[in-house]
């Protein structure tokens, strides 16, 4: 199990235990392990990755204290809370084995921890091991989280409906109705956990999974009220180019074959995401809106995402005769693949940062339906700022739906945000083949190489 890194140089990473932060994470450990380090895994039982998709590195699980009936609430912020409060004992006690046990040339040179397992911060201050805090969500949505906190602080939310469609003043062109509120917890909660994850305490500098080009006058600022370097080093999944998978969920891959037989740029993927939830009325109105569009569809119904059901077996009747061969639906799909596929013209997605940037990465337009927390600061700057996709916002309606998907797929609309998506790809190209996104891995790997 032991594995050596050639300079000597061992570090830890600290993943959070969800989808959206495991991949990002488990990414940047495969580019640092490419540039020598040896690298360690630090991570919870819940969620926990399979070890054996990445064989050149160390797992070591610790116990979070988790009781299932947490686990089946779904409620993020709860989970979150839990476990920071039990984990920094065992992670401790983790590293003060690992510290003993190593030969002095392997010693661990710095713990990477993700925002939200801010316990690891304490623990590595303790035993006085330099820490680098990683971000996997966008620089704009923290601007707008320390915003959010700003405005509950002066006694402003929560906002009246009348505010929704206003602008938040300094953070064009967001509306109040896009500030990342969770739906998962009471936002007391929720902007505590923000503001948990939001303070670099004693850590050395913030990596950050996103691109100047993207957004370069929210890193500015940032930087500007900020006392420690930010690498801005994204996209992760496309500097880790030889990272095995890191889904929590089993891929179906023989979408490939069924994506093999479609026309260039005819399919839109629809997927939403992880830990995104719809109703089965929901599910009637996205199915029939598909149909009527008579556009072909790849369509990821994850289990337990509909009324707690399978999904797959609450559509309608009918409706797999209706489909034909036109469309495909999997429980979960390889998705950076798919997206990468030269038959997929569209992305229906929630908006994650990860799924946008994977998007983004492959010159994809996007129609945005974002459920929660970040999903809303993405999806309007999607449609506002880069203008590479549209937005769903009203009730789930099967004709609003087929209107949506034919804009984005067939009319003129649509074949400007391709154009624009396309543009996008190829300066996200440029910022990793020399531009930002590559100097800020050098610089990075040199300042941990100085601890």
């Amino acid at each position: 199990m032991e594995k050596k890194a050639q300079s000597g140089h061992r570090l830890v990473l600290v993943p959070c235990p969800y989808q959206g932060h495991i991949n990002p994470m488990l990414q940047l450990g495969t580019f640092l392990h490419s540039k020598g380090f040896s690298i360690s895994i630090v991570h919870t039982h819940f969620n926990s990755p399979n070890p054996s998709n990445h064989p050149e590195f160390t797992f070591f699980p610790i116990p979070d204290g988790l009781i299932a009936d947490e686990i089946s609430s779904g409620n993020v912020v709860a989970i979150m809370f839990t476990i920071n409060a039990n984990c920094k004992a065992s992670f401790k006690q983790c590293l003060t084995d690992r510290v003993t046990e190593q030969e002095p040339q392997n010693k661990i040179t710095c713990i990477i921890y993700d925002e939200f397992m801010y316990f690891s911060e304490s623990v590595a201050n303790d035993l006085n091991i330099p820490r680098i805090l990683l971000r996997t969500q966008s620089a704009t949505n923290f601007i707008a989280c320390n915003t959010l906190i700003q405005l509950h602080s002066k006694g402003c939310t929560p906002f009246p409906d009348s505010m929704s469609l206003n602008l938040v003043a300094e953070l064009h062109p967001l509306r109040f109705k896009d500030l990342p509120i969770s739906i998962f917890d009471t936002l007391e909660n929720v902007l505590t956990l923000m503001a948990n994850g939001h303070d670099v305490r004693t850590s050395s500098a913030i990596i950050w999974n996103t691109l100047d080009c993207l957004e370069q006058s929210s890193l500015a600022q940032i930087q500007q009220q900020c006392q420690i370097p930010i690498f801005s080093i994204g996209p992760l999944h496309k500097i880790a180019t030889a990272a095995s998978s890191s889904s929590l969920l089993e891929e179906d891959t023989s979408c490939i074959a069924w994506l093999d037989k479609q026309s260039h740029n005819s399919v839109i993927y629809v997927s939403l995401g992880s830990l995104a939830f719809i109703s089965e009325k929901e599910l009637f109105e996205m199915a029939w809106g598909l149909i009527n569009s008579r556009q072909p569809f790849l369509w990821v119904i994850r289990p337990g995402s509909v009324c707690d059901s399978d999904g797959i077996e609450l559509l309608p009747q009918g409706f797999t005769e209706a489909v034909g061969e036109r469309g495909c639906i999997v429980t979960w799909a390889p998705q950076m693949e798919v997206l990468a596929h030269g038959a997929v013209g569209g992305f229906w997605s929630h908006c994650g940062w990860n799924s946008t940037l994977e998007s983004m990465s492959e010159g994809v337009p996007m129609l945005c339906r974002p459920c929660s927390s970040d999903q809303k600061v993405n999806a309007r700057y999607v449609s506002q700022v880069w203008k590479i996709g549209l937005q769903l916002e009203n009730e789930l309606e099967r004709g609003e739906i087929e209107r949506a998907v034919k804009k984005l797929m067939v009319d003129d609309d649509g074949k400007g945000m391709r154009v624009r998506a396309k543009d996008l790809k190829e300066k996200i190209e440029v910022s990793m083949k020399g531009g930002s996104s590559y100097h800020c891995l050098n610089e990075l790997v040199e300042l941990i190489r100085s601890f």
